[in-house]
């Protein structure tokens, strides 16, 4: 996998959960993203921007890194320190207003943080698809739940995230969310294979939240969950 080259990176300092880079480099698998130096990618959630660095690297695409929690002030450091400042821009706004303009991206990427504000439908149809130019591709992954448990995310999920289960839901829930639009070409989403790697990652970074979430692995996370692999195709015309 290309992203074995980046295991440098695969530390707390950087990881917000389950490894954000092996989750996006099995994405990758599914859908190349064949793009220029001249083309853009949104990372939407990008986190400490480690999926930014990535995108930029392999694509040789121009990366803005939006996160709502991450100063675009820290990412730009690290930017600079990663030798990319001129082709990953950090951006801190809130994903329900963003101040793109409309069809400036060739393609929108969200690695494990689309299902804290796009869990709803009509929101992939009003706020992310007018970013995307005709032909455009959106590429998301988050948690879910399998299909054989779709619906039941609060039932089961409750003791390990929470007032948070309800975010977690299977491929066909995401379809749904996603919906029909005469702008949207094509939607898939599946149950990716990417699962053990990225959690196991995740626990040997040692992070309080890593260490909160091994607890649950083989009880609730394993058995019930696993990363929903989304992509939109934008229509041409």
């Amino acid at each position: 996998m290309k992203s074995d080259a980046y295991k440098h990176l695969f530390v707390a300092e950087n990881l917000m959960g389950p490894n954000s880079l092996r989750i996006l480099d099995a994405l990758l698998e599914e859908y190349t993203l064949s793009l220029a130096a001249e083309q853009t990618i949104l990372d939407l959630g990008c986190g400490t921007g480690v999926t930014s660095l990535f995108l930029a690297k392999e694509t040789g695409a121009t990366v803005y890194a939006n996160d709502l929690w991450i100063s675009a002030e820290d990412n730009r450091k690290r930017f600079a320190a990663w030798g990319l400042s001129d082709r990953m821009i950090p951006v801190q706004e809130d994903a329900n207003c963003l101040s793109f303009e409309k069809e400036m991206f060739d393609a929108v990427v969200s690695i494990d943080a689309y299902h804290y504000f796009g869990a709803k439908e009509g929101f992939f149809a009003e706020r992310i698809l007018p970013l995307l130019k005709p032909g455009g591709v959106a590429l998301i992954a988050v948690p879910g739940m399998k299909d054989a448990y779709d619906g039941r995310s609060r039932e089961l999920l409750t003791p390990w995230l929470g007032d948070e289960s309800y975010m977690f839901q299977s491929p066909r829930a995401w379809a749904r969310f996603i919906g029909e639009h005469p702008q949207i070409a094509q939607v898939r989403t599946w149950e990716m294979a990417a699962f053990t790697q990225p959690w196991e990652e995740w626990f040997q970074t040692g992070h309080p939240y890593a260490e909160g979430d091994k607890q649950h692995y083989h009880s609730l996370i394993e058995p019930y969950s696993c990363f929903v692999g989304i992509m939109v195709q934008k229509a041409n015309g």
